[in-house]
């Protein structure tokens, strides 16, 4: 069975995303069932039972993210930072933090298991069966501070991140108005770690119009709101 890419023509009007202030602690948000989680706004996207919801939230440290991801079987075979997870099974978020273009790749796998990496230009266009790029990439790279949890459930898997403004190279304070470029990802493989690429399912949240995610013109705004 051949891998289902989801893409679409790119959108010249993407909408952007905006990611609410909180006061709450960096740790706090840290467990999924944070009450601060419900003031955040949600986007969604991908096949049922594949879908993938995703919400953020900021304050003067970082930002705070989490992805809540259907699946009735999630696994993992890789459990060391920085493994190629986009192999297995992931959820993504590309963001170019500094606008230059180096954009940062985090991914984390239903372990919570993270890599982290930069890109330094952009990416070609992946094969029908990787669709990763073959442009430059820094894997040394890491989010210092960075900060991750998983909970697993009936149907379901979610993650938690913290990302500090740091960690991002975004040094100085920060206010509401702010804006960033970037992209979310979901990667599935029903077929499991004897069969990964047998009905894999690669869904970008905003389209990117061809089986790569790397493809930076497909970015959206998120929005530093008040």
């Amino acid at each position: 069975m051949q891998p289902l890419f989801l893409v679409l023509l790119i959108s010249q009007t993407a909408p952007a995303y905006d990611a609410r202030e909180t006061p709450a602690a960096d740790d706090a948000l840290l467990p999924a069932n944070a009450r601060q989680w419900d003031s955040a706004g949600e986007v969604a996207w991908g096949p049922a039972p594949y879908r993938t919801r995703f919400r953020a939230l900021w304050n003067a440290h970082g930002l705070h993210l989490r992805f809540d991801a259907e699946d009735d079987a999630p696994w993992f075979t890789m459990t060391e930072r920085d493994d190629p997870l986009w192999e297995e099974e992931v959820v993504e978020i590309f963001l170019d933090p500094t606008g230059d273009g180096r954009y940062v790749e985090v991914e984390v796998n239903p372990a919570g298991v993270v890599c982290d990496l930069r890109r330094l230009g952009p990416g070609e266009a992946g094969t029908d069966e990787i669709p990763v790029p073959s442009g430059v990439m820094d894997r040394g790279f890491d989010v210092e501070g960075i900060e991750a949890g998983v909970v697993r459930g009936p149907g379901r898997w979610t993650t938690t991140l913290f990302l500090p403004w740091s960690g991002l190279g975004r040094d100085g304070a920060l206010e509401p108005g702010v804006a960033m470029r970037f992209n979310l990802f979901r990667i599935e493989r029903p077929g499991g770690p004897e069969a990964p690429a047998d009905g894999a399912v690669f869904a970008a949240w905003s389209p990117t119009g061809n089986p790569s995610f790397h493809v930076p013109a497909a970015f959206r705004r998120l929005i530093l709101a008040p």
